[in-house]
């Protein structure tokens, strides 16, 4: 199995804190900016461009004949499923959501007197259906939204990572299927963190910009961190 991560395009949230510093004002559930709407194009033309002439028997650690990717999943964040959506459409494949690719906390405003994290509902199964026509979604996704319960802890977050990687081996573990995830910075950090066994520090962090790619291949009971952060689909005006 090949694993590729792919972040989300730019959100405004993204573009919040490029400004500012600060997540003040920020968004539980931003959109993607015009820059993000621009990023997840090109990373879906790149993806499809390149698989015109793949060659699934090829030993190609570059991935410059192509991806060929078996499924695409994506977390059920606006910014993520905005950034799935003309990818899996580039491919004629099906989006495929995933509740655990969130990013860490889950969905929650700050409370601007106390600081405490609020949950928030997030998109119920008619908007996300509604707006991403085709999403595959949970059997466990309703009309209460599909977050709606309290900001993530520290202890579920590390939990959570250790969960996708259990459930993706379950997948699809011990195939030939090549994943791509599109997911968030932070989770991916966790993941990360899983899969080389190192304690999470505050100060050490695994750099992925915005539709960048990062590969792992699982074959014969190892791991193989291919490649990490790329963005050749992208000009130096939208690495962001």
């Amino acid at each position: 199995m090949q694993l590729y991560f792919i972040r989300h395009a730019q959100s405004t949230n993204n573009l919040l804190y490029d400004q500012t510093g600060s997540w003040d004002g920020r968004d539980a559930d931003p959109e993607l900016t015009s820059a993000g709407r621009e990023q997840a194009q090109r990373l879906a033309a790149h993806i499809a461009r390149l698989d015109g002439c793949f060659d699934p028997a090829r030993r190609d650690d570059y991935n410059r004949s192509g991806y060929g990717f078996t499924h695409v999943y994506t977390s059920l964040m606006i910014r993520a499923a905005s950034t799935g959506a003309p990818l899996a459409s580039a491919l004629g494949l099906p989006l495929r959501g995933w509740i655990d690719l969130h990013e860490t906390g889950g969905l929650y405003l700050d409370d601007l007197e106390t600081g405490e994290k609020i949950g928030q509902p997030g998109l119920t199964r008619a908007e996300l259906e509604a707006r991403f026509p085709g999403i595959v979604l949970p059997e466990s996704l309703n009309h209460t939204g599909w977050w709606n319960r309290p900001a993530e802890t520290e202890e579920e977050k590390v939990e959570r990572a250790g969960r996708f990687l259990d459930d993706l081996m379950a997948r699809h573990g011990g195939t030939t299927d090549r994943v791509a995830v599109i997911t968030h910075g932070a989770f991916y950090n966790r993941v990360l963190a899983a899969l080389l066994n190192l304690p999470h520090r505050e100060g050490l962090w695994f750099m992925l910009n915005n539709t960048a790619i990062t590969r792992v291949d699982f074959r014969d009971g190892e791991v193989a961190l291919v490649y990490m952060n790329r963005a050749d689909h992208l000009p130096d005006s939208l690495i962001t």
